[in-house]
């Protein structure tokens, strides 16, 4: 009996301290990089560069909060017309573009926005797609709209990727509804969704042979993910979002998983009062990475361009808090150190590696930059 408690007392002492260790992993101190980056600005005089995508012609298409799709081509802005009508509100507006990974041969353009379509005041995210024709959209198509609608004004996500199958997955937020939304998947909002190209659901999705769940829901418990991006040599996806007070979390995003919130969590209200004690739970996924204090994560990026040795294998995010660059230096998923580039730019707002090898980055009321390399790294 003396020697059954002894071995308990020396487990729990183990776990809590293996906790602790995990916890200062996942919260190492930024450092500042030995040698420092710099940018040129590529596109001036931009908002809210909520996303941006480049076309095989060398284009540029910007995604402005507001609700306008910017065409930069030849120097020249032009405004894409026949857009859907933008609910811009709050964190709401015209938000994430990608292009469908056969675009040279069939020419879709999806995106996520707030639209006030359907019934109720307010709006919810919505998935549109649809091709570029004389600077105009046409053959638009609504693949989804998130209900219900709601005039508030945070946490609509929302990113966009393919998988290998041409499937396309996009995230909301969950409407600064944690009660009720994120939890329940008879409800939108607080998940990932997995849709085939045109639409329609895929007869594999976790729920969908579950009568009053929403079909398209992949994963859920999320708050508000505004990164995602398949990992370049496993093919899963990563997916970053924001945490309330501290506590903002990458996650690697599996079929049919709880994400956790509002019930665990390592943030806690704005007002500093708790939300909940648990940092964990049975059946719930743990971050593989979390921040605190919160950095406010918006886009993200693998490194594997060559033009960035010292970059080259890892993470890179944007921080609207603290106005930077971050880079995560990464072993499998393990994040080993963080390194802080490109210091009051102003509100990094998305982040792409394009097919030139060059870092983009979008900054609110800066534009569309390019990240230098570093000469003889």
């Amino acid at each position: 009996m003396k020697k059954t408690f002894i071995l308990s007392i020396i487990l729990s002492f183990t776990l809590v301290a293996c906790g602790q260790i995990q916890k200062a992993e996942n919260n190492k101190k930024i450092q500042n990089p030995t040698n420092k980056y710099d940018y040129e600005i590529v596109v001036s005089d931009i908002e809210n560069p909520w996303s941006f995508v480049f076309l095989p012609d060398g284009s540029i298409l910007i995604n402005e909060k507001k609700g306008d799709l910017v065409l930069v081509k030849n120097d020249k802005k032009i405004l894409v017309k026949n857009m859907p009508a933008v609910y811009n509100r709050g964190q709401g507006g015209l938000l994430d573009i990608a292009l469908h990974p056969n675009y040279n041969n069939n020419g879709w353009i999806y995106f996520t926005y707030a639209s006030a379509e359907g019934e109720g005041d307010g709006g919810n995210t919505a998935l549109m797609r649809a091709k570029l024709e004389n600077n105009s959209l046409v053959q638009k198509e609504l693949l989804y709209k998130a209900t219900p609608n709601t005039t508030k004004g945070q946490h609509f996500g929302s990113r966009i990727v393919f998988d290998e199958e041409n499937n396309v997955y996009f995230s909301i937020g969950e409407r600064g509804n944690r009660d009720e939304n994120p939890q329940d998947i008879t409800r939108d909002g607080g998940k990932v969704y997995r849709l085939k190209d045109d639409g329609s659901i895929p007869t594999d999705n976790p729920f969908y042979a579950s009568a009053e769940a929403k079909k398209a829901i992949y994963s859920y418990g999320h708050r508000n993910p505004q990164g995602m991006e398949v990992h370049p040599e496993t093919k899963e996806i990563w997916l970053h979002e924001h945490g309330p007070m501290g506590g903002d979390e990458i996650n690697v995003v599996k079929k049919g998983a709880n994400y956790g919130w509002p019930i665990i969590t390592y943030g806690k209200n704005y007002s500093g009062i708790p939300i909940t004690d648990k940092t964990a739970q049975k059946g719930m996924e743990q971050p593989i990475h979390y921040w605190v204090p919160s950095i406010a994560p918006s886009g993200m990026a693998f490194v594997t361009s060559n033009k960035y040795p010292t970059l080259k294998g890892g993470l890179l995010v944007g921080s609207l808090k603290f106005q930077y660059l971050e880079y995560l230096k990464l072993d499998g998923k393990k994040i080993v150190k963080r390194t802080k580039l490109l210091e009051n730019i102003g509100r990094v707002r998305s982040v792409n590696q394009a097919e030139d090898g060059y870092i983009y980055i979008g900054v609110e009321n800066l534009g569309i930059v390019k990240l230098n390399p570093i000469k003889n790294d």
